[in-house]
């Protein structure tokens, strides 16, 4: 196996292209059970026939461990968006249409949204009253069990030179409330800074899926609130900052 071309760096991970495969390896303090259930609901994903990378091994890489799956040739969204801006709503379309196919589908063995959201936000660097108006507000949000990515953004979805759309990086997927999804990826335009973009995307998104904007933006405080827990100082900054817990009106 020749680990020369690296496709990404990520906290605690990095990605390398070996000929027709790609080939994750994450760091050696990397849980083993998180490394097998990622592993576990990309395999699940596989069989609902949504257009993603096939994983064909899980092994260990000098004493790492590794998910070893199909290497998909193209660019992603965010690269086209970039390339061709005059394109960019074109292709914020066909992103939102990409997501609401995932949500479309069921995969009952995955974990659920809530549970991780709950989870979560117990660990947040947050007061106790603001953390039980959290989790208060969570418990009473519509029970769905919709497919979310839960890390939908650009980068995520590839375009095949043939034009096919595969999405990657199934490694937040839970089955839940799409509403919620839908709140983590505006969070994630935010946190690029293309904030014009987010307020395009949730537009797109309430419009195709006949969904009311102030419920989605219900969502942003108890996403932003679970998602404090990982990342960096300023993006737990950025984060921390939405969890301001009041009703939109």
């Amino acid at each position: 196996m020749k680990l020369d071309r690296v496709i990404a760096v990520r906290n605690n991970k990095t990605v390398y292209r070996d000929g027709d495969k790609c080939v994750k390896v994450f760091n050696e303090d990397y849980s083993k059970a998180d490394v097998l259930n990622e592993a576990l609901n990309q395999a699940r994903i596989e069989e609902t026939g949504l257009n993603i990378p096939k994983i064909s091994e899980v092994t260990m890489i000098d004493g790492k461990w590794a998910i070893i799956s199909e290497y998909i040739n193209g660019k992603t969204l965010a690269q086209l968006m970039q390339e061709n801006p005059e394109k960019k709503e074109e292709y914020l379309e066909l992103f939102v249409e990409l997501q609401l196919k995932v949500h479309a589908t069921t995969c009952p063995l995955l974990n659920k949204l809530k549970d991780k959201m709950n989870s979560k936000i117990s660990k947040a660097e947050l007061d106790a009253t603001t953390r039980y108006d959290l989790h208060t507000r969570l418990e009473g949000m519509p029970k769905h069990n919709k497919v979310c990515h839960g890390d939908f953004n650009p980068s995520n979805v590839i375009i095949t030179e043939e034009g096919v759309p595969y999405i990657i990086d199934w490694a937040h997927v839970t089955q839940g409330n799409a509403s919620a999804d839908a709140a983590r990826t505006y969070l994630l335009f935010w946190l690029e800074g293309d904030i014009e973009g987010a307020k395009k995307y949730l537009d797109l998104f309430c419009k195709k899926s006949n969904t009311a904007k102030q419920y989605v933006q219900k969502w942003m405080p108890i996403v932003a609130a679970s998602q404090s827990v990982k990342g960096n100082e300023k993006e737990r900054e950025f984060l921390l900052s939405w969890v301001d817990v009041v009703d939109y009106e």
